[in-house]
């Protein structure tokens, strides 16, 4: 089933780039940088990019994630720096993007620049219940790489 509801979007900053989809495929907006000149990411660096851009989803049980491009995170280890943020509901300011750089070279964002992209996904409101018993699965409680590598 495809699930399409109305985003409402505003330009917060002179210059902001309408986020824009690659292709009709394609999962994510891609986000641009509104910045006036270009920001060099040393490695290991954090850093925090604006968008020019605010928007307001339209109900509690939507949200907007920020990943990384996946050209930028694998060529140049440029990513979110909390791995994936979190836009709420309710949050109306500007989208700023946290980025590090996970590789060894120095990268430079130029103005205008494709550099993360956003998603727009439902939200399940589930609700929590405390219980001393969680049920048996075949897996239980085994961690990471229990299931095998392959």
């Amino acid at each position: 089933m495809f699930l399409s509801k109305e985003v409402k979007i505003k330009r917060v900053r002179e210059g902001a780039i309408l986020p824009t989809r690659a292709s009709t495929g394609a999962a994510g907006y891609d986000l641009y940088a509104c910045i006036s000149e270009p920001v060099e990411i040393k490695p290991h660096d954090l850093c925090k990019i604006p968008t020019g851009i605010a928007i307001a989803l339209p109900d509690p049980y939507t949200v907007g994630l920020i990943f990384a491009r996946s050209g930028l995170g694998v060529k140049h280890g440029i990513a979110p720096a909390n791995a994936v943020g979190v836009i709420d509901s309710d949050y109306r300011g500007e989208i700023m993007v946290g980025l590090c750089n996970l590789g060894s070279e120095p990268y430079t964002l130029s103005p205008g620049e494709r550099f993360a992209q956003l998603v727009i996904m439902p939200v399940c409101d589930a609700k929590l219940e405390e219980t001393d018993d969680l049920g048996e699965t075949e897996r239980g409680s085994s961690g990471f790489g229990s299931t095998g590598k392959n």
